[in-house]
Formats: C-alpha cells, sequence, structure tokens
C-alpha cells in the first residue's frame, strides 16, 4: 500500500511538473512577442501596404501579408471542408470495409506527421509542370494539402463518436444510411465539426513552409487567384532577418498580430461548439 502511493505521488508529482513546463514556455512565448511587439504596433501597420524601402525602416504597414494570410487560410479551409467531409463519413463502418478505413486512416496519420516543407516542394513541383507561376491559387492549393489530413481525421473522430444507439433509431424508423448521415449525425457532430474546421485553419494560417515556394511574395494586395501573395508567417521572416533593429521589432508586431488572429480563432471556435453543442445528445 505504502509503494502505491509514493509511485502515485511521483506519478502525479511529473504531471504537475510537466504542465507547468507546458504554461512556463507558452508565457515565455507571448511575453517575448508581446513586449518587444506592442510599441511597434500602430493602425498604420494594419490599414497601409507596404511603401517603397519599408524593410529598411521606412514607413508602411503589412495590409497586404494580412489579407493574404485570411484568404489563403480562408481557401484551403474550404476546399479541405469540401474534399474532407464526403471522406471523413465515407470512412465510417457504413459506407466502406474495416480494412481500407484502416489503411486509409494510416494514410491520413501519415500526411498530418509529414512536414510543411514537402507539401511546399511538392506544390512547387506541380505548378512547373503545368507552367503555373507563384499565385494565391498556388499557395491555396498547397494549404488544402497540409490540412487535409488534419480536416478529415477531426472531423472523422467527432462522427465516430455519435452514439450507435442515435443511429439504430434513426434506421428503425425507416431512414436510409444517406438521411442519417445528413439529419442526424452530421447535426450530432456538427460543435467538434466547427472546431476541427477552426483547427486546420488555424494551423494554415500559421504555416510558412508549405506556401514559401507557391506563393511568392508582393507588396500588394492580391486581386485575383492568380496574382503573388504575401503572408504573416513570411512577413515576420523578412523582418527579422534584416539587421536594422526598428524592423525587427515590426517583425515581433506582426508576430503579435498573427498570435491575436489565431486566438480569436480560437475564442470563436468555442463559442459556436458551445452554441451548437445544445442539439447535441449526451
Amino acid at each position: 500500500m505504502k509503494s502505491r502511493k509514493i509511485e502515485e505521488a511521483v506519478f502525479k508529482l511529473l504531471m504537475i511538473a510537466s504542465i507547468t513546463t507546458v504554461l512556463a514556455v507558452l508565457a515565455g512565448i507571448l511575453v517575448v512577442i508581446v513586449v518587444r511587439g506592442a510599441p511597434a504596433l500602430n493602425l498604420a501597420m494594419l490599414v497601409q501596404t507596404p511603401e517603397g524601402g519599408y524593410y529598411l525602416g521606412k514607413e508602411g504597414g503589412i495590409a497586404n501579408a494580412i489579407v493574404g494570410s485570411l484568404c489563403l487560410a480562408l481557401g484551403a479551409s474550404l476546399l479541405s471542408f469540401l474534399f474532407g467531409l464526403p471522406i471523413a463519413f465515407a470512412l465510417q463502418k457504413e459506407y466502406i470495409g474495416r480494412r481500407l478505413a484502416q489503411i486509409t486512416r494510416l494514410s491520413l496519420d501519415i500526411l498530418w506527421g509529414t512536414p510543411s516543407i514537402v507539401y511546399g516542394a511538392f506544390g512547387f513541383i506541380i505548378m512547373v509542370y503545368l507552367g503555373l507561376r507563384a499565385s494565391l491559387l498556388g499557395g491555396i492549393i498547397a494549404l488544402t494539402l497540409l490540412m487535409l489530413p488534419i480536416m478529415i481525421r477531426s472531423i472523422e473522430e467527432v462522427i465516430r463518436m455519435t452514439p450507435l444507439e442515435l443511429k439504430e433509431t434513426s434506421y428503425a424508423m425507416g431512414a436510409t444510411r444517406i438521411e442519417t448521415t445528413v439529419k442526424v449525425v452530421l447535426r450530432q457532430a456538427l460543435p467538434g465539426m466547427i472546431t476541427g474546421v477552426l483547427l486546420a485553419f488555424g494551423r494554415g494560417i500559421g504555416d510558412a513552409a508549405s506556401i514559401l515556394f507557391t506563393t511568392g511574395y508582393t507588396d500588394y494586395i492580391p486581386r485575383s487567384l492568380f496574382d503573388p501573395v504575401a503572408s504573416l508567417p513570411l512577413a515576420v521572416f523578412f523582418q527579422v532577418a534584416t539587421p536594422i533593429p526598428e524592423v525587427q521589432q515590426r517583425a515581433y508586431a506582426s508576430a503579435l498580430i498573427l498570435l491575436i488572429i489565431v486566438l480569436l480563432i480560437s475564442l470563436a471556435s468555442r463559442l459556436l461548439s458551445r452554441r451548437y453543442s445544445r442539439h447535441v445528445l449526451r
């Protein structure tokens, strides 16, 4: 009995130490970004595009990067959802065999763990083969490849949590598999699906490697899918790489903007999930 108490105390201490370490690292990142970035953050930075010599310390802002990141993440999220939702439903035992579903899940897990730079290089090769130049469309495609496994696995896990009794009741009332999927399972899984979509959105808007070769970079806001586009992660990279202290401070301000966007996405995820969870059977 005494050895069990000691073992329990040791593991409890390890858990507390792990949580403390993670929170300390997160707090350190937040403090550094806020302290170094807040003094350089102003309205002009949010609403103006870079003027000549902006990355050398002259006037302007990063509105092009903010708009570009939102366009990239929104476009990729939409494509990922349109392709991922049918696949997530197809992985259920009502539609495909168990072995095929296991192989598909394993493939998605491998793709989830693939470094984002690989998606960027693959997208670049495809663009060269098709004769396309770096553009908003190229970035959306590369981000879609990155976000698709995240989207599918998140939604699929939520769908699998749907109570079996709920499906059986629907079938007993004469509903078909499609009707049960659309009218029962989809509604039951909606809060979790919203969380999965916003999780993938947050992953996409903060990624730089996958769009490094596919979007190019420009000081202007894109007017079409075939124009090059700037993004916040690349704006941070270009600014922090300069030797000018003022520009480096702007890099931290850009990182702070990106952090605020991700934080707002997380809050929106919680609020929307809570709002639609009233329809969930518990």
